[in-house]
């Protein structure tokens, strides 16, 4: 019966079994104990870059407001918002490995297979990272304790770095946490475009192949993810 079945895959769920697949008979948990790791790889590697460009390029970008410089960080932002991560992706594939043979264009045989698809989530996510860091600057540079703590002869670099960023960095972290779990849910693009053996693919093979409990394992995984990313979001604010 139906309740029945449902009831023993919430059981089996809670001991870590999510079932068999359909389509060729191999456990579930132990395939994505296979390829959870190359996802989680991906985003961590691609977000982590996009933290090392973004914030410093926001925090520059509102320290030389209605400046060309300011100008160029705001049209680079939206122009790599804008761009699509597919198109961006094959574009990186198009030059580096068919036309300079630099990189590989799939799998993730070596360390450098990794390059393009990181930093292929890396430019659009640095894009908003840097939208959001220059408008939490900005906010927070008005601040009275920031005009103390110029007037009291603080250094500017003190003073930016150590005084503003900290409090402007608050709503920024909230933005870090959802583009990990953006990056995560939506890493289905990036390992079809490059051949990554990640979640993403293989969820996407169980949908072309109607293989429901493929389906469901990948999608409370993924959930489970997002819900643990929100929580290290909330003890990151400390």
């Amino acid at each position: 019966p139906f309740f029945e079945q449902y009831l023993d895959f919430i059981v089996g769920i809670l001991h870590g079994d999510f079932g068999t697949s359909y389509v060729t008979g191999n456990s579930i948990t132990e395939e994505i104990k296979i390829r959870f790791p190359y996802t989680l790889r991906l985003a961590f590697i691609g977000v982590a870059l996009s933290v090392f460009i973004g914030i410093p390029l926001g925090v520059y970008a509102a320290t030389h407001q209605y400046t060309w410089k300011d100008n160029a960080s705001i049209f680079l932002s939206l122009f790599c918002v804008s761009m699509p991560g597919f198109w961006f992706a094959l574009m990186l594939v198009q030059l580096f490995s068919r036309k300079l043979g630099w990189l590989p264009s799939m799998g993730v045989e070596h360390w450098y297979s990794y390059i393009l698809p990181c930093i292929t989530v890396a430019v659009a996510e640095a894009a908003s990272l840097a939208r959001q860091s220059r408008s939490s600057m900005l906010e927070v540079i008005r601040q009275d304790y920031i005009t103390t703590a110029r007037a009291k002869g603080v250094k500017e670099s003190r003073v930016i770095y150590k005084h503003a960023l900290k409090n402007a960095l608050i709503p920024t972290v909230t933005v870090i946490g959802m583009q990990m779990s953006m990056v995560m849910g939506g890493s289905v693009i990036i390992e079809t475009i490059f051949s990554i053996p990640g979640l993403g693919a293989y969820m996407m093979a169980g949908i072309n192949a109607r293989d429901y409990p493929v389906i469901n394992g990948c999608v409370l995984v993924l959930s489970l993810s997002i819900c643990v990313m929100n929580l290290l979001v909330d003890i990151a604010y400390a």
